[in-house]
């Protein structure tokens, strides 16, 4: 009973260490979030985002790409920061990011501004493997579905009446460039899909190489162990 009670206690925690240490890789690894949720952004759309969920600094205090700093910005909060291009055009292309007075940068994230009338909607994030994916076509003065062409890396995949094309269990051989074209409404431009490992993979990479991951476990176990031991 002492045996099974030990063993059953083992396993408890160390599945809270490794909940523990996946938690925080993934607030330290913070992404810009958009609004519209959209890689694809019509040209003259107002387009903003969210810096959140900073870990172990005083805040986020801009949002810039490589060529200049948003100006229109303000504070929703202790730890968010909202910046807004009230009128996006081609030229607001590109990657953008949260930044802090220090120089701590986020993860990026890559819109294009297209003064087409068709985009492709596709995760802003990238996705993991395994999950469900939809991509849907949308032109911009017809908000009903219409029927469209999507294409991997340049080459037709799927047709689609509804102009939604869906992936079910998403692999690392989806990953690419994607865009889609409705007849006689236009092209939309092309949005790269990153997919990455499996949660489960990403936590056994955690117990194999986190020396985060093995302080948790010793504090977690060894004291327990001890008292069991004891009584």
């Amino acid at each position: 009973m002492e045996i099974t009670a030990i063993t059953l206690l083992m396993h408890t925690l160390i599945v809270i260490a490794v909940q523990v240490h996946y938690c925080l890789a993934k607030k330290s690894a913070v992404f810009p979030r958009i609004d519209p949720s959209r890689l694809q952004i019509f040209e003259y759309e107002s387009v903003s985002f969210a810096c959140e969920d900073l870990v172990g600094s005083a805040g986020w205090s801009h949002v810039r790409n490589a060529k200049k700093v948003l100006n229109e910005c303000s504070k929703a909060g202790a730890s968010t920061l909202r910046c807004i291009i009230k009128e996006a055009y081609g030229s607001d292309s590109g990657h953008y990011w949260c930044e802090t007075k220090n120089g701590e940068r986020s993860k990026t994230i890559n819109i294009t501004v297209t003064g087409g009338d068709v985009i492709l909607v596709s995760p802003v994030l990238p996705i993991d493997e395994g999950e469900t994916l939809t991509l849907h076509c949308q032109n911009k003065t017809t908000p009903s579905s219409i029927s469209a062409h999507f294409y991997k890396d340049g080459v037709p995949t799927r047709f689609s009446p509804t102009g939604e094309m869906t992936i079910q269990n998403v692999s690392q051989s989806d990953e690419g460039l994607y865009k889609c074209n409705m007849s006689g409404n236009g092209e939309s431009p092309e949005s790269r899909l990153i997919v990455t490992g499996r949660k489960v993979d990403v936590i056994h990479a955690a117990v194999q190489y986190s020396p985060v991951l093995w302080i948790l476990l010793s504090v977690f176990l060894v004291a327990p162990l001890l008292m069991l031991v004891g009584l």
